[in-house]
């Protein structure tokens, strides 16, 4: 199937470089008008030049994605310039690693405010203009750091995760606008990462091999409520699934019971992924239900 996203408008936030460069140039390969966004406009005006040389269409936009207004007038010009803002691809992000011993309440707020509150304000901006021409793509770069865990990432985990939980709940919010909501997490050598892995274990994660990834989420055709995992050229995808567990009831003993049978409770034959957190409470019931 050819993916052909000539006419769409793309935002791609931290696009000077890295990931967010390759996102950029592969989206624009594939036809996309880009906006190339990053905190260092040389980076990002770079970043331009080259999706100019290639023959496509591009501009910069330099700004954190922390500054709410910046943030909205990009969205503003873009959709005013190329009268549509079809794709956002929310890849902005900062590390300050450290166990949590030793992390800083500021080093949470410092990672929150890019990765989380940045997509936040990113997507809220662009989100009007999707539900008014009935149709977006919106991405963002969670990790598998948030989805199982890194030894001395605990901000940057919960960071990636609460945007598992904004993917979760805009996807069911903008299905009916035609608005489709995915999440990456990326497995690649980038100037975040080279202090945290050695050159072998970097070795054959290129940038580029991720970026085909957001194309595929950023076409027409993409799902919605995805987590695809990408790296070294594979592509995987995560889910966040319910087991079957057990019944108690009123049983006065629950507690115990609890404790006792933690295997038959995280069973996971017959699992099953919800199609929202309500069906947490009507598989509770129909347990209740069956016992009655």
């Amino acid at each position: 199937m050819a993916i052909d996203l000539r006419g769409r408008v793309a935002v791609v936030t931290g696009a000077g470089g890295g990931l967010g460069r390759s996102h950029a140039l592969a989206l624009a390969r594939y036809g996309a008008r880009v906006v190339v966004n990053d905190l260092g406009e040389s980076a990002a005006r770079a970043v331009t030049e080259e999706i100019v040389q290639a023959g496509g269409e591009a501009q910069t936009c330099a700004c954190s994605v922390t500054d709410r207004e910046a943030v909205a007038a990009m969205i503003e010009d873009a959709a005013g310039r190329w009268g549509s803002l079809d794709i956002l691809v929310n890849n902005a992000g900062i590390l300050r690693d450290r166990t949590f011993a030793n992390l800083e309440i500021e080093d949470f707020e410092a990672v929150f405010a890019v990765h989380l509150m940045g997509s936040v304000i990113a997507t809220k901006a662009a989100w009007p203009h999707m539900r008014r021409q009935g149709y977006g793509r919106v991405i963002f770069t969670t990790s598998s750091s948030g989805l199982y865990g890194n030894f001395g990432q605990s901000n940057y985990a919960a960071a990636k995760m609460g945007l598992v939980g904004l993917m979760q709940t805009l996807a069911l919010e903008g299905r009916k606008y035609g608005i489709h909501v995915n999440c990456l997490a990326p497995s690649a050598a980038t100037q975040m990462t080279e202090k945290l892995y050695s050159p072998e274990d970097l070795r054959g994660l290129s940038t580029d091999l991720v970026s085909p990834g957001v194309v595929a989420l950023a076409d027409e055709s993409a799902p919605t409520r995805t987590i695809l995992l990408a790296g070294a050229g594979a592509f995987e995808q995560a889910h966040i699934t319910m087991t079957q567990g057990v019944y108690f009831g009123d049983r006065t003993d629950a507690a115990e019971q609890i404790a006792a049978q933690w295997s038959r409770i995280g069973n996971r034959s017959g699992e099953q992924v919800p199609e929202s957190g309500s069906a947490q409470y009507h598989h509770e019931v129909r347990h209740s239900d069956r016992v009655a």
